[in-house]
């Protein structure tokens, strides 16, 4: 799923356009034991209860994509009576079977790796998919086809904070009762994906609150896969790959070489027709990337073997989850330099009175904390202006 196909979705949580219909949920205790389930009809609810039940759907497909919504694929093998048939039975029974729903419950509470209380909700939806215009305008009086889906999201249950409020029996400003509140969704996921205005069973939409704790073993279990790396394990495994490969110390030249290659790597995705949200690149790919970045066919001779011992077999590393596609950081013990990806090509090093230095043009106005300044010509001081 792209931005858009997330944004349409997104926008059918409202009262007036709300494609849920019904919904199951469970409250699990911290011995997971399920205290609380229910059945019901969404637009049935009171009106204040309502609301937070779509601020919950609309937070579940929040985010940003590559980090903390990710796209996953079931594995080919798994898909005949395995994870993604299961999880279309149950949305194919549009929440009627109870049987099918107690099993997807306790499948999640054998599996979900947190000792406090959480709320299971599991929300079935048909949307009337509008067709669209020349222009990409949505014309809701042409619908084409159905999307049927199921969206599970998992909410913290705390207690809420301490707080003083007025006693009306006593006449006092006391401690008011500490309620258990719903929380935002931890994790979340929508079946199955919404691509090419409809389903695509062979893929699903996952959410995660923090994008670092994807909690690869509890989607094995319930998807049949472990999904990508988190965007900072993507970050650390190429960095990795370009020490492993080229060694510990790396010559400045392949790492400007790299950084300005990435860059046009992203320009052709914003250029081309249908521009991609999140641009990876798979073993080959990276590859290519350093070969064209300076890195020797001797030192690329055992990549692939590197490649899935650091990200893994058939692993994609997300290029807008890199580093230098927003900063080029030069570290010394003394010195922080920062450039922006563009100015890459800027920056120099040369030998000057016998020490190696980084050279950095002056092209425009200076500051030094905050305060303009120039440079004098003749001399190692400067001035402020």
């Amino acid at each position: 799923m792209n931005r858009t196909d997330i944004s349409e979705i997104r926008k059918t949580f409202t009262k007036n356009s709300c494609a849920i219909d019904r919904f199951a949920a469970c409250l699990v205790d911290d011995e997971k034991n399920k205290t609380f389930v229910t059945k019901e009809a969404l637009l049935s609810l009171p009106e204040e209860e309502l609301d937070r039940y779509l601020d919950i759907f609309h937070k579940a497909l929040s985010g940003t994509l590559g980090k903390s919504l990710i796209n996953m694929d079931f594995p080919k093998e798994s898909e005949m009576g395995g994870p993604a048939s299961e999880l279309l039975a149950l949305r194919d029974s549009a929440l009627k079977d109870d049987e099918l729903i107690e099993k997807f419950f306790d499948q999640i509470i054998a599996n979900y790796p947190y000792d406090l209380r959480y709320y299971i909700i599991l929300a079935h939806a048909s949307y009337d998919v509008p067709g669209k215009a020349k222009d990409g305008e949505l014309m809701d009086d042409a619908s084409e086809n159905v999307y049927e889906y199921i969206l599970t999201c998992i909410c913290p249950v705390n207690l809420a904070k301490p707080a003083l409020g007025y006693d009306d029996v006593n006449g006092r400003i006391g401690e008011l009762a500490r309620d258990w509140v719903v929380a935002q969704p931890d994790k979340a996921f929508l079946f199955p994906a919404f691509e090419d205005r409809g389903a695509n069973v062979h893929r699903l939409l996952y959410y995660s609150k923090k994008a670092e704790e994807l909690m690869p073993d509890f989607t094995n279990a319930l998807f049949g896969t472990m999904g990508p790396l988190s965007a900072g394990s993507q970050k650390d495994a190429f960095n990795t790959l370009i020490t492993e490969t080229v060694g510990e110390t790396v010559n400045v030249d392949i790492l400007k070489n790299v950084s300005e290659n990435i860059g046009e790597i992203l320009l052709e995705n914003k250029n081309s027709k249908e521009p991609a949200d999140v641009v990876e690149l798979s073993c080959p790919e990276v590859k290519n990337l350093l070969s064209r970045s300076g890195v020797s066919d001797e030192e690329l001779y055992d990549f692939d073997e590197t490649y899935e011992q650091v990200a893994g077999t058939d692993k994609k590393i997300a290029v807008n989850n890199l580093s230098v596609v927003k900063n080029f950081e030069v570290v010394t013990p003394e010195i922080t330099i920062k450039a922006k990806p563009e100015a890459v090509p800027l920056i120099e090093h040369k030998e000057v009175d016998g020490r190696m230095c980084l050279v950095i043009p002056i092209t425009s106005q200076v500051e030094i904390n905050g305060i303009p300044a120039s440079f004098t010509r003749h001399s190692d001081d400067f001035s402020s202006t």
